[in-house]
Order: C-alpha cells, then structure tokens, then sequence
C-alpha cells in the first residue's frame, strides 16, 4: 500500500468517525500498515489542509476534523437558528469542581458550592461529561465522579492536563483577560436564565458520614420531600405511652 493510498484511507476513516480516531484505532483498522507509515500519511494529511476551511485536529489523544476559528462567525450564524443543548452556571461551576478537583464525592461538591448539586450531578451523568469512578475509601464509601473523554472533546482539550491552572485564571482575571478565557468556551455552554438551587447546610459530621445508600438514591432520583435519605421518620408513639419516651427526672429530694 502506497502513501496516498494509506493517506486516502485515514481520511475517510476520521472523516466518516463520531469520535476522535487515535493511531492505536487506526492500526487496528488497517492491518497491514506499520504504525511509522500511519503518522507519515497523518502527517501528509495535515500538511494538504494548510489552504482548506478545515484541519486536522487533535483531541482526545486522537484525530478528527475541525474547522478553523477564522471561519466561526459563519458557522455560528448558521447554527443561530438551531436549537442548542448548553449548559447552565450551575453545570459549568460543577463541572468545573469536578474536573479540578477529582475524584470527587457529590457531597464534597455540594459543600463547595454551598448548594445541593444532586439534579445538577445527576444531569452532568446523563450528558455523559462525568461518570462514577469508584468509592471513597472513608466517609461512608460515598460515590466518586471524574470527567470523560466526552468532557474533554466538548472543551476541544487532548489531555486534562491541558486546563489551566486556578493560579492562571487568577492572573488572567487579574490582567482584564476574563472575557478573552470566556471566548474560548464552545458558544452552547452559556445561559442566562436559571431555576434558583435549594441552599446546601450539612454539617462537617454528615459529610464524614455520608451512607452508600443515600449517594445512589439522590442520583438516581433527587432528594424527596421530608425526607433526608437517611432513613424513615420515627412514627410517633401512641398516647399514654410518652412517659416512656422521657429520660428519668432527676432526684433532687434529700434520702
């Protein structure tokens, strides 16, 4: 097999794929093309697209085809009229938590933000820009959340490595560059109107000790009504019998 050949082929293999396609999958696909051949025809590839409207982008650890940013105020008004999936503050502040500070528990999150997250987690999972990564070892063996390789392809990132640092944001905010990071974000994860979120007051005690149980239920469906996950209220005894329920008077009166 031919360069151009090989070439031809890799090209409709990133052009054809959802997902970004790394040369391990690649090889894997074209058996008989050693792994030096396959970054030659990748490199050829890249040096064809210098006078097209797209190039070939790496992200993911892997290759797929990109627009370039000179050409987004078309594309943009093209989509203008699409409906849009974004993400809210809420999403993003989570997300952002998240992918600082992973492995993370929701209640950690949640403490952090000062707010229950469990909806705002629960949508995160359902996008699949996080997953559950195990348990912690402590505080109850709660649930703990990384970002996907879907995270890192919706930011347009190869590695996580790749996000500042928190001390670089705060020189960038520091320096006027705030709207500047702000450019750089894909134009859906914005939003303006939010639902307000239910203020979070657990006490240091209930993070430490935090049940399997109530991680997995308010995931799945959210904290209900009355009740705190931790189990069903007390039914309150008949009349009569409360004079069981009172510790003992104490016995001031002289033997």
């Amino acid at each position: 097999m031919d360069n151009k050949q090989l070439r031809l082929i890799i090209e409709s293999l990133i052009f054809a794929s959802d997902t970004p396609l790394s040369i391990r999958q690649i090889s894997a696909i074209i058996k008989d093309a050693d792994k030096s051949d396959i970054e030659k025809a990748i490199q050829t590839l890249e040096d064809d697209l210098d006078d097209r409207a797209f190039f070939l982008n790496k992200v993911v650890n892997g290759y797929q085809f990109a627009t370039k940013p000179e050409f987004s105020k078309w594309i943009s008004e093209m989509q203008d009229s699409k409906a849009r999936s974004r993400l809210s503050r809420a999403a993003l502040e989570t997300l952002a938590i998240i992918a600082f500070k992973q492995p993370i528990s929701r209640i950690e999150v949640s403490a952090i933000r000062g707010v229950n997250s469990d909806g705002v987690i629960k949508g995160l999972l359902e996008r699949k820009l996080i997953t559950i990564s195990g348990r912690d070892k402590e505080h109850g063996r709660a649930l703990l959340f990384n970002t996907t390789n879907e995270f890192l392809q919706y930011f347009n990132l190869n590695d996580i490595s790749d996000l500042p640092r928190p001390k670089e944001i705060e020189e960038l905010l520091a320096a006027g560059e705030g709207s500047n990071l702000l450019n750089t974000l894909p134009d859906e994860v914005m939003v303006t109107d939010e639902e307000p979120e239910e203020e979070f007051t657990a006490e240091p005690s209930e993070i430490q000790n935090e049940s399997v149980k109530e991680d997995e239920k308010n995931i799945g469906s959210g904290i209900r009504d009355g009740n705190d996950g931790k189990g069903e209220k007390p039914a309150k005894s008949p009349e009569g019998n409360e004079s069981e329920k009172q510790p003992a008077a104490k016995n001031d009166a002289s033997e």
